[in-house]
């Protein structure tokens, strides 16, 4: 018997052998676990911290409780201020963030333009509108609708007015499109301002505190549809990230590669403003978050949509939860609205990134 083949006998062949090597993520997995892990640490964070303290290990008890992993969560107070208030507040806080940063990733797409957000396609001046219609007159001013309602329905209704109006040669041209927004936002706007010289002192801080948002009184009840349109709503978009990317490398290339230019835009419109009147509805018009974080996005992964839009959801849920916590602790026990945070961050934000020399994340 060979040297060589007597080593296979004696086991000295395998002990020479190199180790196995094991896959390596990309560093964009790496990226979005990250990422994944500051959203998760962030919101047991937010659920901790409050007028009362609570162990993040007495959190994961009460958590574990209802959902059938351990036995009484101990603390009826503690189990009442997690589960009820604190956990839906958080949630709400992750899918708000998200759908603003969704959306405006996918504005600052249609329009080819860096100043993108929901503010700029009319949807949330249209949602401010109807909010401060039922405040100011009553829900019988819009056939018994309650606010979230009238909200829902005013921005449905500015984007259909800016979809009209945007149209021609039936595709939506994206200077075309920003003319719309903004004039018809303007509109939405100038009638909330009259309401509000009609309003009652009470009726106007009630109207000014709506419209800086706020994420605070969530609900369960507020989670259910937020969360099915969010993560539909993104599942879809990163499916569609490679007609995304030629859609913003412009019209005549996107037909090229067969993308069917008209009806995609009225998709992707759709849906922005689909995921923008469901989080306007449950938190108020919070501004900054759909035009800063698509930007953030971009600084970290360049100008690919199918991955700018997975970062644009995560970043986005941490932005919020991150004004959310401020907003409570600045002038604890009272509360500020997020949206004053929000533009607190964001301004500076832009401020950096023009004195950095840096250029805004281009769309393309």
């Amino acid at each position: 018997m060979t040297p060589a083949r007597s080593r296979i006998f004696t086991g000295v062949a395998d002990a020479e052998a190199p180790p196995p090597v094991l896959p390596r993520l990309s560093p964009f997995a790496l990226l979005l676990a990250g990422l994944s892990g500051g959203v998760l640490v962030l919101a047991l964070v937010s659920v901790s911290i409050g007028s009362v303290p609570i162990s993040i290990g007495e959190v994961w008890q009460i958590v574990a409780a209802h959902l059938g992993l351990a036995g009484a969560s101990g603390d009826s107070v503690f189990d009442q201020i997690v589960w009820t208030v604190r956990i839906p507040r958080t949630l709400l806080a992750v899918l708000v963030g998200a759908g603003l940063g969704v959306a405006g990733t996918v504005i600052q797409a249609v329009v080819r333009n860096p100043l993108g957000d929901p503010q700029l396609i009319g949807v949330t001046p249209g949602a401010g509108f109807g909010a401060v219609l039922v405040i100011v007159l009553g829900s019988d001013a819009v056939g018994g609708a309650p606010l979230a309602g009238a909200a829902f329905g005013g921005a449905l209704l500015a984007f259909a007015v800016v979809f009209l109006l945007g149209r021609r040669g039936g595709e939506w041209p994206p200077a075309r499109l920003v003319l719309a927004g903004v004039a018809v936002g303007y509109v939405f706007s100038s009638a909330t301002y009259f309401l509000q010289i009609l309003a009652t002192p009470t009726q106007v801080q009630r109207v000014l505190y709506w419209s800086l948002g706020s994420v605070s009184g969530a609900q369960w009840s507020d989670l259910t549809l937020l969360t099915v349109v969010v993560g539909l709503g993104a599942g879809w978009l990163v499916i569609a990230g490679g007609r995304l990317n030629a859609l913003v490398s412009g019209a005549d290339l996107a037909r090229s590669l067969g993308v069917d230019v008209g009806r995609f835009q009225l998709q992707l419109m759709l849906l922005a403003a689909l995921v923008t009147g469901c989080v306007v509805t449950v938190s108020g018009g919070i501004g900054f978050v759909g035009l800063m974080v698509p930007h953030i996005a971009r600084q970290l992964v360049g100008a690919d949509h199918r991955r700018v839009l997975p970062c644009a959801l995560l970043i986005g849920a941490a932005v919020l939860l991150v004004a959310d916590l401020i907003a409570r602790l600045v002038l604890a026990p009272a509360e500020l609205p997020v949206g004053v945070v929000t533009a607190a961050i964001g301004a500076p934000f832009f401020v950096w990134l023009l004195a950095s020399g840096r250029r805004p994340g281009r769309t393309r």
